[in-house]
């Protein structure tokens, strides 16, 4: 058991709102992102959130989190996230071998068609592509901005851990919220990277 002065128990519970925000964000976002890949990566990131949670309500009860099995824990689920990332990029690989084909039989039947059906399908098929580029481009544009959103949170939520951390005497306690503050900044970084590989995130020379 750790006794916590009145400061700190007042910076854990402000830590306490910044988890809970963090968890409804991701929640509601990875509902509202298009791409699969980014839904995957924000239902991991609540989870590790949660787990956030979990652990500055077991501090602000006085007890001393177990960090080496919390960890492992993480560890784990990053794997499990990697695994599951790798098999939904085959699943659209797939999928893109399928449309290709599917798209290479639609021009051989076209070719077979009279040159009336040919223009009319033709055209048909150009205002379709049209449509889809137009749909395809505001559901990047939607993941963008909220990635954009969670990116300046986690850069908030870390910060505010960085001041915090120097307020606590337990040396345990400090150990746990560093703990917590460098999985807020893997966090950032997963978010960056799936900008940069998706182009939302172009970083100047």
């Amino acid at each position: 058991m750790t006794n916590l002065t009145q400061k700190e128990k007042m910076l854990l519970g402000d830590q306490k709102k910044h988890e809970q925000v963090c968890i409804q964000k991701y929640q509601s976002y990875a509902n509202q992102a298009q791409d699969s890949q980014l839904q995957q990566l924000f239902s991991s990131l609540a989870q590790q959130e949660q787990q956030h949670l979990d652990t500055i309500n077991q501090i602000m009860s006085g007890q001393v989190p177990n960090m080496a099995q919390s960890q492992q824990s993480g560890q784990n689920q990053q794997s499990s996230m990697q695994s599951s990332m790798q098999s939904s990029s085959q699943s659209g690989q797939n999928q893109q071998s399928s449309m290709q084909n599917s798209s290479q039989s639609s021009a051989s039947n076209e070719l077979r068609s009279q040159d009336q059906l040919a223009f009319s399908s033709s055209a048909q098929d150009q205002a379709q592509s049209q449509s889809q580029s137009s749909s395809s481009s505001n559901a990047s544009q939607n993941d963008a901005a909220i990635c954009n959103d969670m990116l300046m949170t986690e850069k908030y939520v870390s910060g505010a851990y960085d001041s915090a951390i120097f307020e606590f005497t337990d040396a345990n306690v400090r150990q746990a919220l560093n703990h917590i503050q460098k999985e807020e900044q893997q966090h950032g970084e997963k978010i960056y990277n799936y900008m940069q590989s998706n182009g939302m995130y172009n970083v100047q020379s």
